[in-house]
C-alpha cells in the first residue's frame, strides 16, 4: 500500500482514498493509521478516508476524522457508506435492519462534532461530546450509493454522489440521471459526480487481459467482468472518457488485485492516461 500510494503520487493522480471493512479473517489494514502513514507519501493533494458509517461510533468517526484532516497539508474527504454483510454488522454489533437511518442520524452528529459543537444526542446515547482538533478547513463529503434511496440521501446530504463500482457504462448513466433529478428535488446544484471502478492498465491489450484473466475467471469481487477497466492505456482512456462524456466529473481508481509489480506498473500508466484524458 505505501508503494503504491508513492507511485501514484508520482504519477501525478488527483487524490489518495482508502476504503473501510471489518471483521475479516485475513489482513486488512485499518483505514484511519494506514492513511495516517500514506500520507507521508502523498504530498498536499487531496486525501481522505471511506467510513461504513453504521458501524462506527460517531465520535470516534470525527476524531479520526479531525486528526486526519488536521495532519494533512491538503483538502480532506469523507466518504461514506452505509456498509452491507451480516456478518460484519454482526462482528461489530450493529443493526443491518437500521443502517440507513442510523447512517443519517451519525453524518449529522459528525458533522457537527467536526464544526466544533457539542454535541448530546440521546438516540445514540451520546451527551456532550465535543472533538479536538477540529479539521482546519471544511471537510468534503462523498456519499456513497447505488440505489434510489441512497442516491437520494446523497443529494441531500453530501456534496456530491459516489458511485460504486460494477456499473457498466448504461448503468452508470441511469443512476446519474436518477442524481440529477434527486438534486433538483432538493433544491441543490450538482458540481461534480464521482464513479469508483477497478482497473488495470497493461502494455497493451493483450497483455491486460492475460495478466487479469486467472482473478476474472474466479469471479473478481462479483464484478461483472464488462464493468471492469481493462486494457492499454489508450483503451482505458477511451473506457474512462466514455464516463466523463456521461457527465462524471472523477474516476477513483481501485487497482485490481494482480500481482505487486503489475499494480505498480499499472498505477505509474495512468500518468499517461490522464494525459490522454486532457
Amino acid at each position: 500500500m505505501i508503494e503504491r500510494a508513492a507511485a501514484a503520487h508520482r504519477a501525478g493522480l488527483d487524490s489518495l482514498t482508502i476504503g473501510d471493512r471489518h471483521g475479516l479473517d485475513r489482513p486488512y489494514y485499518q483505514n484511519a493509521p494506514m492513511l495516517g502513514r500514506l500520507l507521508a507519501e502523498w504530498g498536499d493533494g487531496p486525501a481522505g478516508c471511506l467510513y461504513l458509517v453504521p458501524l462506527w461510533h460517531p465520535v470516534l468517526m470525527a476524531e479520526q476524522i479531525g486528526t486526519l484532516a488536521s495532519i494533512h497539508t491538503g483538502p480532506f474527504i469523507v466518504q461514506t457508506g452505509i456498509g452491507g454483510g451480516e456478518d460484519q454488522f454482526a462482528a461489530m454489533g450493529a443493526n443491518l435492519r437500521t443502517r440507513a437511518s442510523r447512517t443519517e442520524l451519525q453524518i449529522e452528529v459528525v458533522r457537527r462534532l467536526l464544526a466544533g459543537e457539542t454535541v448530546t444526542e440521546p438516540r445514540l446515547g451520546i451527551t456532550g461530546a465535543h472533538i479536538s482538533p477540529v479539521p482546519p478547513e471544511r471537510v468534503e463529503w462523498w456519499i456513497g450509493a447505488s440505489v434510489d434511496a441512497g442516491i437520494d440521501r446523497a443529494a441531500r446530504l453530501g456534496d456530491t454522489w459516489y458511485g460504486t463500482p460494477g456499473m457498466s457504462l448504461a448503468q452508470a448513466g441511469e443512476r446519474l440521471a436518477v442524481y440529477h433529478e434527486a438534486c433538483g428535488r432538493h433544491g441543490r446544484q450538482p458540481t461534480k459526480a464521482v464513479l469508483r471502478h477497478d482497473v488495470y492498465v497493461g502494455e497493451s491489450d493483450t497483455e491486460a487481459q492475460e495478466s487479469t484473466r486467472p482473478i476474472i475467471e474466479k469471479g473478481y469481487r462479483g464484478i461483472d467482468p464488462r464493468a471492469l477497466i481493462i486494457g492499454s492505456t489508450q483503451t482505458v482512456a477511451e473506457r474512462l472518457a466514455a464516463y466523463g462524456d456521461l457527465g462524471y466529473t472523477d474516476i477513483i481508481v481501485r487497482q485490481m488485485s494482480v500481482p505487486q509489480d503489475l499494480a505498480l506498473a499499472s498505477i505509474s500508466r495512468l500518468a499517461e492516461v490522464k494525459a490522454n484524458l486532457g
